[in-house]
């Protein structure tokens, strides 16, 4: 089987646990302030884990609740089994699986499935970017007034709230909307099909980003660091958009981090 169709087979298999148990959470735990893992997380990991290994057993994979599995393979599986804990342990509808293959450093495979609205958003690389086998693109909105933006805040440090919170005020004033939804792998599967023109989030680890970040360029956007420099899922700073309001919102982040500087 090709990589996608197992990614699929996995997402698919993981969203069932999802939806089995969403509203009947037994177990959480804090990995860190405001950091939550259900039993639904490593229950989805495992299952997820062992499809990989059964297919390519010598592949490398660094999921997010058990770190890295490594044979020094060229391949490399980046898995969150459960994006949006917090809102699946409220039994909030907004949470996602998201799959992801790297070859050589370069992602090649992206896959983040909604159980409950069962979107499959697919990509391979040079070859589109798809919600449930239909061809996906970016919107055409050229303006941040007209913009319809998303964010999240990860609770690493204080300082990266406070910074984040400086963003957020500013693009409050400029954009029509900015919504918080809690899976940064659907925000940016969101962009992709035009639901949302940009997104951007401090914090964020590779499992929460590979695939969607795939999935977006395939559909014709873009990614980067809050500078505009070329984008790496190893930092934890991401700004993606249409491409058509990106200057607009570097710019409008760069006014925030220059506050931040001169700040008693």
């Amino acid at each position: 089987m090709e990589y996608i169709q197992i990614a699929e087979k996995a997402a698919r298999e993981a969203g069932e646990i999802h939806l089995k148990n969403l509203g009947n959470v037994k177990e959480i735990e804090f990995k860190a302030k405001n950091s939550l893992v259900t039993e639904v997380d490593k229950l989805s990991e495992e299952l997820i884990l062992s499809i990989i290994k059964d297919n390519f057993p010598s592949h490398d994979i660094l999921a997010e609740e058990s770190g890295k599995h490594v044979t020094d393979s060229d391949y490399l599986w980046l898995v969150d089994p459960l994006d949006g804990t917090t809102n699946y342990a409220h039994a909030y509808p907004f949470f996602s699986v998201s799959i992801a293959l790297e070859v050589k450093g370069v992602l090649e495979v992206g896959l983040v499935y909604d159980p409950v609205k069962d979107e499959m958003f697919t990509a391979q690389r040079g070859q589109g970017a798809y919600l449930n086998g239909t061809p996906i693109g970016v919107s055409d909105t050229a303006r941040i007034d007209e913009s319809h933006l998303c964010t999240g805040f990860v609770h690493e440090n204080d300082q990266m709230v406070e910074e984040n919170l400086r963003h957020f005020s500013n693009f409050i004033r400029k954009a029509q909307a900015v919504r918080r939804d809690g899976s940064a792998a659907l925000d940016l599967c969101y962009v992709a099909c035009g639901r949302y023109d940009g997104f951007w989030e401090l914090g964020l680890n590779p499992w929460d980003t590979a695939a969607g970040v795939l999935i977006l360029e395939e559909a014709g956007g873009k990614v980067s660091l809050f500078s505009g420099k070329e984008y790496n899922i190893y930092i934890k700073e991401i700004l993606s958009t249409n491409c058509k309001i990106h200057e607009e919102m570097i710019d409008i982040i760069s006014r925030s981090e220059k506050k931040i500087r001169v700040s008693p």
